[in-house]
């Protein structure tokens, strides 16, 4: 048994981490007391358990089963079938009386809707209880019929010093009393807030210890590549691209080199360029119109550089992104723009605007009349073009920067000249 699974606690007084959900206050400690023992009335709600691997997800299901005197059954939606959920299903006609059955599903965002929904029925009269357990935003992957009766727990990944207990526990569990304050700490701040992971570097420590100990660099090694969790289609991968992405808008190129530092330790390449690039015209646009001819630049070059030497090209985007003047005028136009097409205002062309030569009979006043504004001072001559029921519709506001102020002065030059 791996020394995760033997040193999995069995009470709270055990548990570590998750302090706002099982500390003194915590709501689910509360949930536990208020429903523990077969003789209450109160009975067990659904619960959904949403967070990161060796959280505790698992833990605290099998310590709640044991307080409620449920019989507990295990499903794994990377394993379990349709006839897995049917056979727990019947078992509830042969445990009448005993207040159902506590269903502990875990990954439930690999069940598909149709397996979902065979649980709803039970689920609804009560003689399934569910905990389910994702690593995926549950709004997303769980059915909206079981999401709305759960209650949805986040658990958090643990801090170094909540880690630190449990990697006690398992080197005295694996025989090593000797272990230095600094190897546990190297593993505790290594492991990402993962308890399985820094049990997993504790008992690679102890199979390669040498007379009984463990060398700080020995640690290091064990456990240095724990911290980087990534998943290319989990809630990881974006929520990454959005702390890049926020880290450029804020100015703050100290946080954007980090977070690119785990896209490209993680082998995110593509990832990474597509953010620099969208960034550039989202959140610098035109304060420095420049700035996206020199990102793509760097991107290019770092596509076809490769890693490792594509860190080089890109750090040098996030950094003059960061330290570029800001504007989002552009992207707040268009989609200003895009909302009045998507509620259908948009109304026919204007006469001069339209490529057709020809008016038809009913026409009285013939011609296009539009006006070559190259043909008039300053290539600008007054005239309408948005469709006569948007006509007065403004979509694009200067921004407060030197290029897009200088520009609106241009424009108001120019305007004036024409009224002159």
């Amino acid at each position: 048994m791996p020394l995760a699974d033997k040193i999995r606690p069995k009470s709270l007084c055990e548990f570590v981490g998750q302090t706002h959900l099982v500390g003194e206050s915590g709501i689910l400690r509360r949930i536990i007391g208020n429903t523990a023992g077969a003789a209450t009335n109160r009975p067990l709600p659904n619960m959904i358990f949403y967070g990161a691997s060796g959280t505790g997800k698992t833990t605290l299901a099998n310590i709640i089963a044991e307080s409620t005197d449920m019989p507990l059954r295990k499903l794994n939606g990377t394993s379990a079938s349709t006839a897995d959920i049917k056979q727990i299903i019947a078992e509830t006609n042969t445990l009448m009386g005993c207040g159902g059955i506590l269903l502990y599903l875990d990954e439930i965002q690999y069940f598909n809707k149709k397996q979902q929904q065979s649980l709803l029925e039970f689920i609804e009269n009560g003689d399934i209880t569910l905990i389910a357990a994702t690593t995926e935003n549950p709004y997303f992957y769980v059915y909206g019929a079981i999401l709305s009766r759960s209650t949805v727990f986040e658990f958090k990944p643990l801090s170094p010093d909540e880690i630190i207990p449990a990697i006690r526990r398992g080197f005295e569990l694996s025989e090593m009393s000797n272990v230095s304050d600094e190897v546990i700490r190297i593993i505790a701040q290594g492991t990402g807030g993962d308890v399985r992971k820094a049990l997993n570097a504790v008992e690679l420590c102890a199979l390669t210890a040498v007379n009984g100990s463990v060398t700080p660099e020995t640690a290091l090694e064990l456990s240095q590549k724990a911290a980087v969790k990534y998943d290319r289609d989990g809630d990881a991968h974006y929520d990454i691209l959005s702390a890049f992405q926020k880290s450029i808008r804020g100015s703050d190129e100290n946080a954007a080199l980090h977070y690119l530092a785990r896209l490209l330790a993680a082998g995110d390449l593509p990832s990474a360029c597509r953010r620099l690039l969208v960034t550039a015209a989202e959140d610098i646009g035109l304060a420095f119109p420049n700035a996206i001819v020199i990102v793509k630049a760097c991107v290019d070059a770092a596509l076809q550089l490769g890693l490792p030497e594509a860190r080089i090209p890109l750090s040098e985007a996030v950094i003059l992104l960061c330290t570029s003047p800001k504007s989002n005028s552009a992207y707040l136009a268009i989609d200003s723009a895009l909302a009045d097409v998507d509620k259908g205002l948009t109304g026919d062309f204007p006469r001069h605007l339209q490529n057709k030569h020809y008016d038809g009979d009913d026409v009285k006043n013939k011609g296009q009349h539009y006006l070559y504004p190259h043909s008039y001072p300053n290539h600008y001559v007054k005239q309408q073009y948005l469709p006569d029921e948007i006509k007065n519709r403004v979509y694009y506001e200067f921004g407060d920067n030197k290029l897009e102020q200088a520009a609106a002065e241009y424009r108001e030059k120019v305007k004036r000249s024409t009224l002159e």
